[in-house]
Order: structure tokens, then C-alpha cells, then sequence
């Protein structure tokens, strides 16, 4: 019986749902109840994959097509599909040859319209019809945008409050503005390293790193994090989903930046440079890396006998001498080793395989150390003889 009304609503034009922030009419209460939420603010429907948030379900739904691939809108005449319908009709007027931005043709001025509603709003600055009138004052305005814009001027309660100085304002711009005061000062200081922020909550996502609390876990594997979303973007290792694809080589990523990154292979670019020499990197951790040789610094240290190392695969593969794994093994003749360059060394018995050759005589070596060693004995000759 309720969907028979709003039907009759429908095609009878009736609109009796009232916003009453703007005056905008509605056929339905859900659409009225998701037009209001241009006015709080409030998008209860979020992407599970990307977090994006939205005002309705539909548009939701359309959204989660870029993640899915689906096109369910087909054009009859050619192969071509599409996600919404709107950009289905776009693409028709290929076919039927009409010219979508000169269909509403202004016969005062000559402006071209897409649709109807908008050449009819511009007649207006023909005409000078003001349909619009303000209750408060004696102004009258073409348009319902334009007449909401100056109902803020009258407007005496101020709905945007400042939750840093509780400052109250008419817009949200005027709030947004509002804020880069507070934005440049850096009021909440962390008591361990002196780091500063403009707003507490992000303190208190710094303040993680000195605690190593990880409160969100994931529950299958028992993995922690510190904030909730790296644990949305961890589950997709769970799921297989892969999002992000590179358009270069198909190769699919679950995070955006690690894309980015991807990218860098395809593009040749490195944006980190080592101050110290010439060479850049893809990456500000293997900058980072790149920096220890330069400053001898070695952070990883062995806990069994003090030995310390630059990078922590390193550290793993040394702690291997403690513990005795040896999981790199010979198909040839089964021996074992701590770390797999030990193995390529060691299959060179097999292959014969000398890389390093001496540039003064004909001989080679399996070892960098060999070559080395060999040198001392073309620089020790007499140089008469």
C-alpha cells in the first residue's frame, strides 16, 4: 500500500516531504531523509575496500563497481558496457549524432544548455524574474541556490561550532577557515620526544610508537595494529583482493601506495637522493638503508654475541649460526646453508661457474675473495721484469 502511494506520488508530481534547511521538496521520506544528509554531513555507507563514505546505499552501490568491474548498462548497437546509465545515455548520443552541450538553444543570447532546467534558470537573467522571494527581507532571487546563499546572512543561529575555542559559524567554509588558526598552532606536545601537533588526536596516534600498543587486531591470523584501518587494508592479504592494478604490466597491489611505489619501476623514477653521493632511490626506507654505509651506522644487534648489523635481513640470516638452521639446501649433493648466497657460492662446484675474471691474465674465479687475493700477485711483481 506504501509503495502504491509513492507511485501515485510519483507520477501525479506530488512532493510533500519539506526540507526545512532549504525548502527543497521530496515524493518520497527516504529521499528527503538522504538529502539532509547534504546538511549534517552524515554518510553512513562506507566502502569495506576503500573506506569512502556515502550519503545512500545507491550511491554506494555504483562506487563499489570500480572495485568489482561490473558494467550492467550495455549499448545494444555496440559492445560497449558501462556503470551507470547516465554514462550509457552519454554514450548513445555517439550513435543517434546528438551534440549533448547543443541541445537547449537560448533564442535571446544564443548560450546552449544540456537540459531544459538550466536554459530556463538562464532566461531568467532575460527576463529579470525573481521567483524566489526572501520571508526575511524584501530580496528576490532567480534561483532557490541563490536565495538559500543570502538566507545565511539573516540566519542569527550559528550551527558550525569550533571544537577547539567553541567559535560559532553560519557555513561550514566559515568553520573550515575558521580552523587554519588552530591548525598552525601545535598546542598538544608529547612528553617523551617533544614532538608537537595542532590537534590531540593525532597525538595520540604518535604516542603508539613510544607505547607499542596496537589495540585492532586481526582475527584470523592475530596480526596488531595501531589504527583501525590498517587493519581493513590487511585483510584483503586474507581475501585475495587486490584493488589497485598497474595499468603497465597488470600487476595488482592491496594498497594505493604500494602502487605508487610499483609504478616507479615502469616511470624510472626516484625521488630519494643521498645527500652524501649521487645515487636515489625508489624509496625512503631504502634511502634510509643506503645512508648506513655513509655513517657506519649498525642498529640491528645480535642478542647471543653482541655482532651488530646495518639491515635486519642481515641480522636474521647471522642469527642462523645460533640457532643452527641451515633452510637453504644443494639438490645436488645435499649440503646445507645459513643464507641462499651462501648456496649460489657453493653451487659453483658443481657448474664450474667462475664470474670473476682477472682483467690483467686469462684466469677466473667462483669467489669475489679469489679474484682479490689473486691481485697481490700481479702487483708484487717486479715491475723490471
Amino acid at each position: 500500500m506504501l509503495n502504491e502511494k509513492a507511485n501515485m506520488q510519483k507520477r501525479g508530481g506530488e512532493k510533500p516531504y519539506l526540507c526545512e534547511a532549504c525548502g527543497s521538496s521530496f515524493t518520497t521520506k527516504s529521499d528527503l531523509q538522504i538529502h539532509v544528509r547534504i546538511h549534517t554531513g552524515e554518510k553512513p555507507f562506507t566502502c569495506d575496500v576503500c573506506g569512502t563514505a556515502f550519503r545512500g546505499k545507491s550511491q554506494l552501490t555504483v562506487h563499489m563497481r570500480i572495485h568489482t568491474g561490473e558494467k550492467p548498462f550495455s549499448c545494444q548497437v555496440c559492445e560497449s558496457s558501462f556503470t551507470t546509465k547516465q554514462n550509457l545515455k552519454r554514450h548513445l548520443q555517439v550513435h543517434t549524432g546528438v551534440k549533448p552541450y547543443s541541445v537547449h538553444l537560448c533564442e535571446v543570447c544564443g548560450s546552449t544548455y544540456t537540459t531544459r532546467y538550466y536554459l530556463n534558470v538562464h532566461m531568467r537573467t532575460h527576463t529579470g524574474e525573481t521567483s524566489h522571494p526572501c520571508e526575511a527581507c524584501d530580496s528576490s532571487f532567480p534561483t532557490k541556490i541563490d536565495l538559500k546563499r543570502h538566507l545565511k546572512i539573516h540566519a542569527k543561529q550559528k550551527h558550525h561550532s569550533c571544537k577547539v575555542c567553541n567559535s560559532s559559524f553560519t557555513t561550514k567554509f566559515d568553520l573550515k577557515e575558521h580552523k587554519q588558526i588552530h591548525m598552525k598552532e601545535k598546542r598538544h606536545v608529547c612528553e617523551v620526544c617533544g614532538l608537537a601537533f595542532s590537534q590531540k588526536t593525532p597525538l595520540k596516534i604518535h604516542m603508539q610508537i613510544h607505547t607499542g600498543e596496537k589495540p585492532y587486531s586481526c582475527e584470523i591470523c592475530g596480526s596488531s595494529f595501531a589504527r583501525k584501518h590498517y587493519v581493513k587494508t590487511h585483510m584483503l592479504i586474507h581475501s585475495g583482493e587486490k584493488p589497485f592494478s598497474c595499468g603497465v604490466c597488470g600487476s595488482a597491489f592491496t594498497e594505493k601506495s604500494t602502487l605508487t611505489v610499483h609504478m616507479r619501476k615502469h616511470t624510472g623514477e626516484r625521488p630519494h637522493s643521498c645527500e652524501v653521493c649521487v645515487l636515489s632511490f625508489t624509496t625512503k626506507s631504502d634511502l634510509k638503508r643506503h645512508i648506513r654505509i655513509h655513517t657506519g651506522e649498525k642498529p640491528h644487534t645480535c642478542e647471543v654475541c653482541g655482532s651488530s648489523f646495518s639491515q635486519k635481513p642481515h641480522l636474521q640470516i647471522h642469527m642462523r649460526i645460533h640457532t643452527g638452521e641451515k633452510p637453504y639446501s644443494c639438490e645436488v649433493c645435499g649440503s646445507t646453508f645459513t643464507g641462499k648466497s651462501n648456496l649460489t657460492v657453493h653451487m659453483r662446484r658443481h657448474t664450474n661457474e667462475k664470474p670473476y675474471s682477472c682483467e690483467v691474465c686469462d684466469a677466473s674465479f667462483p669467489r669475489k675473495e679469489h679474484l682479490k687475493t689473486h691481485m697481490k700477485t700481479h702487483t708484487t711483481e717486479d715491475p723490471a721484469a
